[in-house]
């Protein structure tokens, strides 16, 4: 990939930087800032070296028009506390306001245009469209870093289209990224076990396929345990279920076993008669789930046991909780999990979305885990082995 080397000299030069603010908010308050202060690095070193640095970024899903809630005024104004300026937020994305901020940009200043995706193009599926607007973006700068590792699975204009425009570069960032999950994926050092969980199997099918040739163990926990557990022909009460996908999971225990490759799955379920922070929990053993209730965690014996198997590891990958780790009630597996992998020895890596959202929010120490992923789903694709668009448009 090109590096920010290969731009040259950035002084007095605008460079439009692609990042991934798509932050959780509750109203205008952001509750965990992590994407922001990983786009530090790249953003103050070019701002360091002269550049005059224009950030872009989505938040949320505005449906492709202008949307108060889903604007970037929490993210300019915390991104100015980090890094001690004021960080002024154009009132639009390519218009009259954008413009008129890129063109007052100093040497060293950062701004921000607002919300890409309040433009119905960033997002089509008609290329032509993207690359309109790509050309619209491409006139407020002088050069293009992709710094947003969170979007890189995405074909959008201001991650693929643009690059195509502008003389481009990845920034830090992104290949921190690369380097990090490459050395799970490249001839890991083994054991090396992945920890799958989340609600959906349907949404982690292509990588289980992919790791069944890789890994030497899946933990699987989350939602997605359920339907493990139904092909295994236990009763799963109330709890998320994909019908659809149990014959699909039959076949992947059937490949596991042939390869020799380990899935551990929940010998212990926590269950509440409904989806409630507040529902009463009890512990069932995982193949006496009462019809009447829902899984909402591994059990205890079940993170006692995916601690075991996540002890010895030498490389370690996590993508999705254990449980509804919101809820203090069906927090417990999710934190095993993430306390194992601290106390761990092994290379570990938390794969973005909920799982870096878990570690920050149950209070590990972030400096205790070797890569916490900015992408949960650039992640899951690249474990995954598919082509990223928006690293491949990159590529010298």
């Amino acid at each position: 990939m090109k590096t920010l080397e290969s731009l040259g000299d950035v002084r007095g030069k605008t460079v439009l930087v692609r990042s991934d603010f798509n932050v959780p908010l509750d109203g205008d308050t952001i509750t965990d800032d992590g994407r922001i202060k990983a786009a530090l690095p790249t953003l103050t070193r070019l701002a360091e070296a002269g550049a005059k640095v224009l950030v872009m970024a989505h938040l949320g899903r505005p449906k492709g028009k202008p949307d108060p809630k889903f604007s970037l005024a929490p993210v300019a104004k915390r991104l100015g506390e980090l890094v001690g300026q004021d960080v002024v937020l154009a009132e639009d994305t390519v218009g009259e306001s954008a413009k008129q901020v890129a063109a007052s940009l100093e040497e060293g200043q950062i701004a921000l245009v607002e919300n890409v995706r309040f433009d119905g193009r960033e997002t089509s599926k008609d290329d032509a469209e993207r690359s309109a607007l790509a050309e619209e973006y491409a006139a407020l700068a002088d050069l293009y870093v992709s710094d947003g590792f969170g979007v890189v699975h995405r074909k959008q204009a201001s991650v693929y289209d643009i690059a195509q425009k502008l003389p481009s570069a990845a920034g830090e960032l992104v290949f921190k990224e690369i380097d990090s999950l490459s050395k799970a994926t490249n001839n890991p050092d083994r054991p090396y076990v992945v920890i799958l969980g989340g609600s959906k199997v349907s949404d982690k099918l292509g990588v289980i396929k992919n790791l069944l040739e890789k890994a030497d163990r899946l933990l699987i926990g989350g939602g997605m345990a359920f339907t493990f557990l139904k092909a295994q022909g236990y009763g799963v009460g109330s709890s998320l279920l994909e019908e659809d996908q149990v014959d699909t999971v039959k076949g992947y225990l059937e490949t596991a076993k042939e390869r020799g490759v380990e899935i551990v799955l929940p010998v212990d379920v926590v269950v509440a008669p409904e989806f409630k922070a507040d529902a009463p929990a009890t512990v069932v053993d995982a193949d006496s789930i009462p019809d009447d209730q829902m899984g909402l965690d591994i059990g205890p014996k079940s993170a006692e046991l995916y601690a075991s198997k996540i002890a010895d590891a030498k490389t370690v990958v996590w993508n999705g909780p254990m449980g509804v780790f919101e809820f203090d009630a069906f927090a417990g597996g999710t934190k095993a999990v993430a306390q194992a992998m601290s106390d761990g020895s092994g290379y570990s890596i938390v794969g973005g979305g909920d799982s870096a959202a878990a570690v920050r929010t149950l209070g590990f120490d972030e400096a205790t885990f070797s890569h916490i992923s900015t992408g949960g789903g650039a992640s899951l694709e690249f474990l995954e082995g598919k082509d990223l668009p928006g690293i491949s448009i990159l590529e010298d």
